[in-house]
């Protein structure tokens, strides 16, 4: 049998680096994050409010920006508040595009990592724990994602679901309402009776019980839609997209995109044709 070493975990200053060697080996390799081959834009960018962003990093594939804030040690209030409000500005610089919060820290304990999880109903956020491992003298750098608000949603199965109804979304998030009932009215151009089916979580476009689209609430007024295309039609559905300028992230046949009813209204014919697609996957049974 194959003898598996143990290393040793160390701390990154008692090492004798310190949050801007750790910003330097993650713009020089952002890979590392695990989020993606994404694009080193700016380190230290400077902030209207008089702050400096540690690290800007953009998805080239769809124009999509991290925001990602650095520290050593334990979490605290100050880098959470700092991401977020680093977040808030570039995402009012660039609002057409699709902004994630990043906070990669060497130790999030158990408080932060429920006020984060908490937050994440609100505002993309991705919490990244960093750990310094050595072993045979040799250091290395381990990045864990504990947090991601972009993970694949529940398929609603739950016995909670039949609690919710438009009246708790009506005060949890009336824009993702008004989206949703503007998505079915598109939707009725390609199903029978497509439906709200609201939980907890999300609303969902539902046909015959079937979940056909997701959203969820975002801050700002927006939502996050969700749908799933069969690998053979993705091609489609990405020619559709870019056709149209939108902004998306593709994670395997789950497609998410930031919208609004506006959003909906001004791209009717785009998401009539994206429903179609979404039809014939499920029809094909490939996407399951």
């Amino acid at each position: 049998m194959e003898t598996v070493q143990i290393a040793q975990a160390l701390s990154i200053r008692d090492a004798g680096f310190d949050e801007y060697w750790l910003q330097g080996q993650i713009y020089d390799n952002p890979a590392c994050l695990g989020l993606g081959e994404l694009d080193g834009l700016t380190r230290e960018r400077r902030q209207s409010s008089g702050g400096r962003l540690d690290i800007l990093l953009k998805n080239p594939e769809d124009d999509s920006m991290y925001e990602v804030e650095v520290m050593l040690g334990e979490t605290d209030e100050t880098h959470i508040i700092r991401t977020l409000e680093y977040w808030d500005n570039e995402k009012r610089r660039w609002p057409q595009r699709q902004h994630f919060a990043v906070l990669v820290a060497e130790h999030i304990n158990r408080r932060f990592f429920n006020v984060i999880h908490l937050l994440s109903n609100a505002i993309p956020i991705i919490a990244i724990q960093v750990s310094l491992l050595e072993n045979n003298g040799k250091k290395s750098l381990f990045f864990t994602k504990v947090l991601d608000t972009y993970e694949e949603i529940e398929d609603g199965t739950s016995v909670d679901d039949t609690k919710y109804d438009e009246s708790f979304w009506l005060n949890k998030s009336k824009w993702t309402l008004e989206t949703a009932k503007t998505l079915v009215g598109v939707a009725a151009d390609v199903f029978t009776e497509p439906a709200l089916h609201c939980v907890k979580n999300y609303i969902a476009i539902s046909v015959a019980g079937n979940n056909y689209l997701w959203l969820r609430k975002r801050s700002m007024n927006k939502s996050l839609l969700r749908f799933n295309i069969a690998e053979t039609m993705q091609d489609e559905a990405i020619a559709l997209l870019d056709g149209s300028n939108i902004s998306y992230v593709q994670k395997s046949q789950a497609f998410l995109i930031t919208v609004d009813k506006q959003m909906i209204e001004k791209n009717r014919e785009l998401f009539r044709g994206i429903i179609g697609l979404i039809k014939r996957s499920w029809q094909s049974g490939t996407d399951n």
